[in-house]
């Protein structure tokens, strides 16, 4: 990557990764911008950037994870400061969309709370949108201003290409993530399967089919989110009865929000792969390795900074 060379690019940071925004800031060879955010007695947040941003091009890196609904507010805070204080663009890099899930309404007089988040971020004053690996594709029209939509997924597939494993599939562990799962499978050069679960009756034991053949097989679960970790410890179990060798899982955001970590723990899985768009706030489970996603974040900034393609990185 070419690093940055001029003095008008800034990379900001709160909270809620800030390890996150420091790789980023030494993947671009600079130094992380100085803010104080932070908590008044009350709760309120208080933000003061410490330095001149006037004219220059800013990064607010800021996963919506942890206590997520204060990760929002402190974004919203830091963006409407650095307006104030007269920055030329700010874009808001979010490597974890939180609301993602809330993206439609299933039934009457619910909100469709990840439009509301999206209005929020744009009525602060970004300009601009870097994330990654949304749960729906479609939430980047809930924004009128720009959104580069990046994935993890090249990042994981070389990770699991440098392992060598003969005999692989990658398996997707609902419908809903068969496209992902297949842009795995079409990196790794290798083939596909399906966990198709069906509830037949409310109140009755899910019946589940494996579409593809695993057994014998070492096998890749692939997901975007783990959050209680239900599903992905579901399909471990059931991909072992289908005669599954080994079973790996991975994922871009680790929410593993209680019980994951009991449900991982005791599900049969040989490694646990997640990346660093959200901090692992517990490591007892020996099975997790963590990727980072610095690198891609860095490249994406340096690449909107310049006006060059950011799709481009995945071609």
């Amino acid at each position: 990557m070419n690093r940055a060379t001029d003095d008008k690019l800034r990379v900001f940071s709160g909270t809620a990764n800030p390890k996150l925004a420091r790789e980023i800031a030494d993947e671009l060879g600079i130094s992380l911008g100085k803010a104080d955010v932070g908590r008044f007695k009350n709760g309120e947040v208080r933000v003061i950037i410490n330095e001149s941003v006037r004219g220059t091009d800013v990064f607010v890196v800021q996963p919506t994870c942890g206590a997520v609904n204060d990760s929002i507010l402190e974004l919203l805070i830091m963006i409407d400061a650095l307006r104030r204080a007269s920055a030329q663009r700010i874009t808001a890099v979010i490597p974890h969309f939180a609301y993602a899930r809330q993206d439609r309404k299933t039934r009457g007089r619910e909100p469709i709370s990840a439009k509301l988040i999206a209005n929020l971020i744009t009525t602060a004053g970004a300009d601009r949108v870097v994330t990654m690996d949304l749960h729906a594709g479609q939430i980047q029209g809930f924004f009128d201003i720009p959104v580069d939509h990046l994935s993890a997924v090249p990042l994981l597939a070389d990770y699991f290409k440098s392992l060598e494993i003969p005999d692989l599939v990658v398996v997707s562990p609902d419908i809903g993530g068969v496209a992902r799962a297949r842009e795995m499978a079409n990196r790794l050069g290798v083939g596909l399967a399906i966990i198709d679960k069906r509830r037949p009756e409310p109140g009755v034991a899910e019946l589940v089919h494996v579409i593809g053949d695993v057994a014998g097989k070492s096998v890749i679960l692939i997901d975007d989110i783990i959050d209680t970790g239900g599903t992905i410890a579901q399909a471990a179990e059931v991909l072992k009865e289908h005669g599954a060798r080994a079973v790996l899982a991975c994922c871009t955001h680790p929410v593993l929000s209680p019980p994951a970590m009991e449900l991982l723990a005791k599900a049969p899985l040989d490694e646990l792969v997640v990346t660093n768009t959200i901090p692992l706030q517990e490591r007892a489970l020996g099975k997790i390795r963590v990727l980072s996603v610095a690198p891609l974040l860095a490249e994406a900034i340096i690449r909107v900074h310049r006006d060059l393609s950011v799709s481009a990185l995945f071609q």
